[in-house]
């Protein structure tokens, strides 16, 4: 080999080693949404439907076994997403809590309390007093403004007979420098059956279009996570007829909406089982700022189930089920009948 060539060789390996040593890095957040399933104090509220809830009440419910749930429920938090982060959530939407006092009691226990997390949260009218919220890493994330957008439904349309359910919570703020939008979502239930009960999630669909809409109408680049249980899969008429996300992240237009859930939900997985089936209530749905991949600020990376093994019934004829924290007429010792969804947001440093 002669002089030219061993020069060209050596410049080829040090151009080679210059590109390997300067690789992208990225800073990586999760959000997440849990429905905790039930996280009622052990206290009779006098206001709401909570008797079960309480000592004397149905389901025996002591501050021992209150105690038990919430050093559960702060567990699994702390480590959702934490294994590509090395922290828990950034943001995390919760539902099926009884009042503010839970959160605040949630917060200390040992593997959050050092987080210093802030609380989102307003009681909702919902007849058994559960309420959404938004729980948030304040030096990471700081509100700057929010509000509980109430659903109203009335029963067969009679305007005499409202029913009364959970709010949407609407929580805009800045997350590392940048304005992102969070509305955290807990829709009315399948009580009666699927088909007779439709109408009342339509109309939450309806209404959380309406919400997003007017954050577009603001800023057609807005970036908007809408989360929650939905009570309805990918495929439902509220979500796919009146959200009308698109499944295909390169096809979202602007002022659109993608869907991460719905490949997961085509493959078999879900959040809650039914009667040997799976259900995928739990959606994390984005706008179309979020799906674009130049990354010079944060952007959707992806979507998973937070399904551990530790998380589902690990025997009996519910085994591989979510591991449910009360069933036939007492506690358990496990977590919650949902399993709890997440997604990554990434930019590069």
């Amino acid at each position: 080999m002669n002089l030219h060539s061993i020069l060209f060789a050596t410049l080829v390996f040090l151009s080679f080693s210059l590109s390997a040593q300067e690789k992208k890095t990225y800073k990586v957040n999760t959000v997440a949404f849990y429905n905790v399933e039930n996280l009622f104090d052990f206290e009779d509220d006098p206001l709401t439907f909570d008797d079960d809830r309480t000592p004397t009440g149905k389901d025996h419910w002591t501050e021992e076994i209150y105690n038990a749930k919430l050093k559960n429920m702060a567990q699994v938090i702390s480590e959702i997403g934490a294994d590509v982060t090395g922290t828990s959530p950034v943001l995390v939407g919760v539902c099926e809590i009884e009042n503010r006092r839970v959160l605040e009691d949630l917060l200390n226990q040992e593997p959050l309390v050092d987080k210093e997390y802030g609380i989102v949260h307003f009681d909702s009218p919902d007849r058994r007093g559960i309420d959404v919220a938004l729980l948030y890493q304040k030096k990471i994330f700081t509100p700057t403004n929010y509000e509980a957008h109430e659903l109203k439904i009335y029963e067969d349309n009679d305007p005499t007979q409202r029913i009364y359910t959970r709010d949407q919570l609407l929580v805009s703020g800045v997350l590392d420098g940048e304005k992102i939008h969070v509305i955290v979502n807990h829709w009315p239930s399948r009580s009666g059956g699927e088909a007779r009960s439709r109408f009342k999630r339509v109309k939450a669909a309806k209404l959380n279009k309406q919400i997003i809409d007017s954050l577009f109408s603001e800023d057609p680049y807005a970036k908007i996570i809408t989360m929650g249980d939905l009570n309805d899969d990918p495929n439902s008429p509220s979500v796919r007829e009146v959200l009308k996300p698109k499944k295909d992240k390169e096809k979202v237009g602007l002022r659109e909406l993608y869907n991460p859930m719905e490949d997961m939900f085509k493959k078999g997985l879900g959040t809650l089982a039914y009667r040997d089936g799976w259900n995928l209530f739990d959606q994390m749905i984005i706008s179309a700022e979020l799906t674009k991949t130049d990354y010079s600020s944060y952007r959707f990376y992806k979507a998973g189930i937070y399904n551990k093994a530790y998380l589902a019934n690990p025997r009996g004829q519910y085994k591989g089920y979510p591991y449910r924290s009360y069933a036939d007429g007492g506690f358990t010792g496990g977590y919650s009948d949902h399993f709890p969804v997440y997604l990554y947001l990434i930019k590069e440093k």
